[in-house]
């Protein structure tokens, strides 16, 4: 694999047309987009609809990527899965295919696992792929899948894996958790992400590698400057309207409300779409965001068909 990725990654949106099938044409503009605005792309993470998605239908998209021309050293792929030969799958064309890591969440649906259980699972995969190139970051995030990546697994890995297991994504939402990832592993050269711009100026003098949000997708520019400009003078302002955008789509309807705003501030109807269980965020509730968005000056700088409020 190529260099350690680090600095501001989106989960990429994924487009679907009216029959809900990958939109592959919309997924690599958008992808191109972010990578014009100098982020990475965490493609088939949770803001992605990963789980709603096949592993066929990620492996020719990845491919659909990189035939495009979009450099797979700013790739982390999610690859993680419940079953064992899926997630190898994943995470062996990733490798194979020069992405910069691969983003792995825990297998979710047997609950109160233990941590040697998980060990097994992620050695398992690691020792399948058999690539001294793969470079796997660990997905926290709890409240979804209900199995948690505990320090006591990390350094588990660590020791077996050190220039593999090289580190984490941090969903929890709980910064004592994330300070934690970072004070314990950082200084042995473990990448630790903040799932949230709003941690940035204080998760990046721990040592944070950055973030992973959900938010790239719609404020790349924005963030990207926040992470280079974090303490400078401008820092604070940085990170202030950051958090105002942030807030705006934080909600249960996060997807859906990104999207429909794509839709909305591109003129493309069809960006609406998500997949169910997920529903398209309705009119009124659509009218909120796109005010309280207007409000607070936002737009999408060189989106294809972008147009001004």
């Amino acid at each position: 694999m190529a260099a350690r990725i680090r600095g501001v990654l989106a989960p990429v949106l994924t487009p679907y047309t009216e029959n809900l099938e990958p939109d592959v044409g919309r997924f690599i503009a958008h992808c191109r987009w972010l990578v014009d605005n100098n982020v990475g792309l965490a493609i088939f993470g949770t803001n992605s609809e990963a789980a709603s998605l096949s592993v066929s239908e990620r492996l020719s998209m990845t491919d659909a990527l990189l035939e495009a021309g979009i450099p797979a050293a700013r790739l982390m792929p999610g690859t993680g899965a419940c079953a064992l030969p899926d997630a190898v799958t994943l995470t062996k064309h990733a490798v194979e295919n020069g992405a910069s890591g691969a983003l792995m969440l825990p297998p979710f649906f047997f609950k109160g696992v233990s941590d040697d259980g998980l060990y097994a699972y992620y050695s398992e995969v690691i020792e399948r792929v058999g690539n001294d190139r793969l470079k796997v970051y660990l997905y926290h995030i709890p409240q979804v899948t209900a199995v948690p990546i505990t320090m006591n697994l990390i350094e588990m890995l660590r020791k077996r894996y050190p220039d593999t297991v090289v580190g984490a994504k941090d969903s929890s939402g709980n910064w004592d958790n994330t300070q934690a990832m970072i004070d314990n592993f950082a200084k042995d050269g473990f990448d630790v992400f903040p799932a949230s711009e709003s941690t940035l100026s204080k998760a990046l003098p721990l040592g944070a590698a950055g973030c992973i949000s959900a938010t790239v997708n719609m404020n790349p520019g924005g963030i990207h400057a926040l992470y280079q400009g974090w303490n400078t003078p401008e820092g604070e302002t940085l990170q202030a309207k950051a958090d105002v955008i942030r807030q705006i789509f934080q909600s249960p309807q996060m997807i859906p409300a990104m999207k429909r705003v794509v839709a909305e501030l591109s003129n493309d109807p069809a960006w609406r779409f998500v997949r169910p269980p997920l529903r398209v965020l309705g009119d009124a509730e659509a009218g909120k965001v796109i005010s309280a968005l207007s409000q607070a000056g936002f737009s999408m700088p060189g989106y294809p068909g972008e147009r001004t409020h």
